[in-house]
């Protein structure tokens, strides 16, 4: 897919205003579940941008996989367990304000650094033209980046569980009297039952 020259600019400059506005309403927004959904814009506008790099098969990858699964399952464990709370003072909190503010700043000059230094000019031979993109993301996939492609997979299966066990807080019983009590049929109600059929 070739655009002409402006379009492409135009392009570029709606999807990263979109998704550097919907990257701030995710930070900023006080409902999470509008931050959650505002996720959504941000993976939408990325795809976007690989399409426009001609990568079709990481964009079509990119809705399928954060919007599709990931981002679905943000939203649907914030619907889960949305509870409103209260937040409490914490004693030296600027500390912490402090350190949240030096470790973004560390993280910004470091992708700062990483743009000054890259050499961005073109080459003047261009590439071979790819047929193919997802047979040739395959053959790296499964022989140079095999390791982290097994590690993203078991990262998305501990956010999978991490989800259900916070879904299911609520139905852990909290104290226990004993390892034999049932939490449906308490020790007094199987008494009563026992002695009416006895009698």
């Amino acid at each position: 897919m070739n655009l002409a020259a402006g379009v492409q600019l135009v392009c570029f400059f709606v999807l990263t205003g979109m998704m550097l506005t919907a990257a701030v309403g995710v930070v900023l927004l006080e409902n999470i579940v509008y931050s959650a959904f505002l996720l959504a814009v941000v993976f939408l506008s990325i795809s976007g941008l690989y399409i426009l790099l001609n990568a079709d098969f990481v964009a079509a990858a990119q809705i399928l996989i954060y919007v599709g699964a990931v981002n679905v399952l943000i939203i649907f464990a914030i619907m889960l367990v949305n509870k409103q709370e209260n937040f409490a003072n914490i004693p030296k909190r600027w500390i912490r304000k402090v350190a949240t503010g030096l470790v973004c700043f560390s993280i910004f000059a470091l992708l700062t650094t990483m743009i000054l230094i890259t050499p961005w000019s073109l080459d003047a031979t261009s590439p071979a033209v790819i047929d193919n993109t997802v047979i040739e993301l395959a053959k790296h996939l499964f022989s140079d980046f095999l390791l982290p492609f097994e590690l993203a997979s078991v990262l998305l299966l501990m956010a999978m569980v991490g989800a259900i066990i916070l879904a299911r807080r609520d139905l852990i019983p909290e104290t226990t009297t004993s390892p034999l009590t049932l939490p449906e049929r308490p020790r007094e109600l199987a008494s009563v039952s026992t002695k009416s059929t006895e009698d």
